[in-house]
């Protein structure tokens, strides 16, 4: 599985050392290979991207994802109303209805209705946390400062580190530690004492397995992720790993599966969508979103399962008989099905589940069948 990343356009100008996180001696003093990512060092793998990728399908695996941006926003003396209200201006879902402790999965958009970023959003009582990926997040702060009432404070958590720990096991690990953080069920969050350091916890994650993300002071990142990794069913695992899970999930990746030039109707994403808001409008690129809801779009977000064991990836064109019609934006070797998958954008006439298509890899064109998505079940604790 390769890892996905994005391309630096600047070449005339001298290249720009990536940053180190929190966690960088940890990674390299458990032998990670580090490759540049988003603008970090970040471990790839650490034993191989299999072996990780299976361990946590079974066990728990512990990811360093501190490269995402961890935001705060708030009204003034900590007015929810007016947060909510300045948020839902520039996001899809209904927040207004967002009860405190509870998370939820939104996009930011622009007026076109092309997607900037997908995020999540949880409640915290008297702010709203956003999680926003970390190759988007500087954008994302610009857009936010930009379009927020001047009312409203955005405060950008740079002091924080981001863990992920996920897999069948990761409820019985963390609760050794941080015993209520099992009390959670998915799409919950809590802060949580662990020995004095108070954490962030969320039931949630982005390999389709149960588990959590934890947000962390950066100063104690190391010894939480001691702690956790010294758990029987706990393995660190790089983003090699992470990349396959998630592809396997059928989880979109922001700058590949996603792009502003992507809806969230073509992507499958408009569960995103509130009720209320389906009706009411009022959020930025509303018009163009709430017409692709109503009159559908011409290509959509779809499975593949190729046949063989060659790979599609990421700019592979698929066709229907002679004609191209989409183009492959995730691709690679499912470790757990032993089979080759991949996400792609087709014509929406040929979205249907069992619809027969090719992929051209290196000259050939491959067979593959429209599947639907995930392509392995998610395990939520719900």
């Amino acid at each position: 599985m390769c890892l996905l990343s994005e391309a630096n356009d600047n070449f005339d100008e001298t290249p720009i050392e990536p940053e180190v996180l929190p966690l960088d001696g940890w990674h390299r003093a458990k032998g990670a290979r580090m490759v540049e990512f988003a603008g970090y060092w970040m471990p790839v793998q650490y034993e191989g991207i299999i072996t990780e990728h299976l361990w946590t399908r079974a066990h728990a695996g512990l990811f360093d994802v501190s490269h995402m941006g961890q935001l705060l926003v708030s009204g003034p003396d900590g007015d929810m109303d007016s947060a909510a209200a300045a948020l839902e201006a520039l996001l899809p879902a209904d927040l207004a209805a967002l009860k405190p402790g509870r998370q939820r999965y939104s996009l930011l958009l622009g007026e076109d209705g092309g997607i900037l970023d997908d995020l999540m959003v949880i409640n915290r009582g008297d702010q709203f946390y956003l999680v926003v990926n970390g190759a988007a997040k500087w954008d994302d702060i610009a857009h936010l400062r930009e379009f927020l009432p001047d009312e409203i404070t955005l405060n950008h958590m740079d002091d924080q580190a981001l863990l992920a720990l996920q897999g069948p096991e990761a409820a019985v690990a963390l609760a050794r530690l941080v015993p209520h953080a099992a009390d959670l069920r998915f799409m919950e969050a809590a802060e949580l004492d662990w020995g004095g350091v108070l954490l962030g916890v969320s039931r949630s994650g982005y390999t389709g397995e149960d588990g959590f993300e934890i947000s962390v002071p950066a100063e104690a990142a190391a010894a939480l992720a001691e702690a956790l990794a010294d758990q029987p069913e706990v393995r660190p695992v790089g983003l090699g790993a992470r990349d396959s899970l998630r592809l396997e999930a059928g989880l979109p990746l922001y700058g590949h599966d996603l792009t502003p030039e992507i809806d969230p109707v073509s992507a499958g994403l408009s569960f995103a969508i509130g009720k209320r808001r389906r009706s009411e409008g009022g959020f930025m690129g509303a018009e163009a979103v709430l017409a692709a809801l109503d009159g559908g779009t011409p290509t959509l977000r779809v499975g593949l399962v190729l046949e063989g064991r060659q790979a599609a990836r990421e700019g592979a064109e698929v066709f229907a008989a002679e004609a191209s019609v989409g183009m492959v934006t995730s691709g690679g070797f499912s470790p757990s099905l032993n089979h080759p998958v991949a996400m792609a954008y087709v014509s929406a006439a040929l979205a249907a589940p069992g619809t027969a298509l090719t992929i051209e890899v290196r000259g050939k064109h491959l067979p593959a069948t429209v599947v639907p998505l995930p392509f392995v079940p998610h395990r939520y604790a719900r």
